[in-house]
């Protein structure tokens, strides 16, 4: 059992940390094939649809904002636990609603819980290892959310058609035990310990944020931020309605998904081989770019072929920015405001999550075509290429301040 200050490998804290990382990908990719489930249960619009998966963005926006403040105050470990039982029990609870504003309700704080684990999990990592492998490190933490994803796909493709959707949710509530293997194995960040909780009030911290350091660093991030979940939650979140709104039928377009998101894993081992040898804009920049383009074609594409290779290139490309965006954000900012400075611009990401699947729902509505859709998310990640190329700052192998 590790004490307060006992020191752990940098493998087991990538397996504790990542396996954490790993429940709250299953319960987000659960969501995308829940959606296309109770559409048909409930008789939902398009709509109705959208807002599934605006309020857990809503929810993550809320989330990564307070549980950001609150892990500089009491410790990246606290929240970090605290976080995951709070979205494994009210994920559980959402499968036995009856009613769409309840399951809303129980979305909203289960995208809370979401929204608070990965930056502060993330700026627990970075404040944990070595700067020559830290960004190596973290996108090999994001490479969790591959395997996340491919087990909420397995239960969607084998548990729902058979057993229906409230079991698939059910089972989303089993990390709640988790918490209690974190609460005896995982120590709290060294720098955190080290320097102790910020003497400083949330406005300070906000204002440190802000300030002439750092201001470029933030504005960076939140525009990076809010295009990147703009368009994976308005992707990614619709990926399986997307395939039965193309024709195919609910199986096979749960067994399709499943196949694209199979090349989320090497998106991820090949950024986490690159970020410490390119660095971390080239990385960002580049796996956005990749991600552009896979939109493009997956919004236009018509044959069953097109759409599996441009959806598996969408999900390589992505999932690598995503992994290099996490081991850029915490390395912007010194420990006294890391997890506030990346929970806010998390937030502001979150904001732009929750307009993502409703621009999908209303356009639907409105009779526009993918094409036009998956365009807007293209022009969408282009901007954040822009930022990243043009405002951020390099830092690989830079020590943490």
């Amino acid at each position: 059992m590790n004490k307060k200050n006992e020191p752990i490998s940098r493998n087991k804290l990538l397996v504790i940390s990542g396996t954490g990382w790993l429940f709250d990908a299953m319960d987000v990719g659960i969501l995308s094939f829940v959606i296309a489930a109770v559409a048909v249960d409930w008789h939902l619009s398009t709509e109705q649809m959208g807002w599934i998966g605006s309020v857990n963005s809503i929810g993550m926006a809320v989330g990564a904002f307070g549980f950001g403040l609150l892990a500089d105050r009491i410790g990246r470990k606290s929240v970090f636990m605290l976080t995951l039982v709070l979205f494994s029990l009210a994920s559980g609870l959402s499968a036995l609603t009856t009613s769409l504003t309840i399951f809303l309700l129980l979305r909203f704080l289960v995208g809370a819980g979401l929204g608070g684990e990965l930056p502060v999990a993330s700026t627990l990592v970075s404040e944990s290892v070595s700067a020559k492998e830290r960004g190596k490190v973290v996108v090999l933490l994001e490479s969790f959310w591959a395997a996340g994803w491919l087990l909420a796909a397995l239960i969607a493709y084998f548990v729902i058609p058979e057993f229906g959707w409230r079991i698939a949710l059910i089972l989303t509530a089993l990390p709640a035990f988790y918490a209690i293997y974190l609460r005896r194995n995982l120590p709290d960040s060294p720098k955190f310990e080290r320097d102790g909780k910020p003497k400083q009030s949330f406005r300070q911290r906000l204002k440190i944020v802000w300030s002439k350091p750092y201001a470029r660093r933030t504005l960076t991030l939140w525009i990076v931020w809010f295009m990147v979940v703009f368009s994976y939650y308005g992707m990614f979140l619709w990926l399986p309605s997307v395939m039965v709104m193309k024709g195919f039928d609910m199986i096979q377009s749960f067994g399709y998904v499943l196949l694209m998101t199979l090349a989320q894993l090497p998106g991820y081992f090949t950024a986490a081989y690159l970020i410490e040898r390119a660095g971390r804009k080239f990385v960002l920049s580049t796996y956005l770019i990749g991600t552009a383009l896979s939109a493009l074609v997956f919004g236009n594409a018509e044959s069953l072929t097109l759409l599996l290779f441009s959806g598996a290139f969408l999900s390589f490309f992505n999932l690598g920015a995503w992994g290099a965006l996490y081991a850029y954000s915490p390395e912007q900012y010194p420990t006294s405001v890391r997890a506030t400075g990346s929970g806010i611009a998390a937030a502001v990401g979150r904001i732009g999550g929750i307009f993502g699947p409703l621009l999908v729902g209303w356009m639907l509505q409105a009779g526009y075509g993918f094409g036009i859709i998956f365009g807007i998310f293209c022009g969408s990640i282009l901007v954040a290429v822009f930022a990243v190329v043009f405002l951020g700052v390099e830092t690989k192998q830079v020590e943490l301040e």
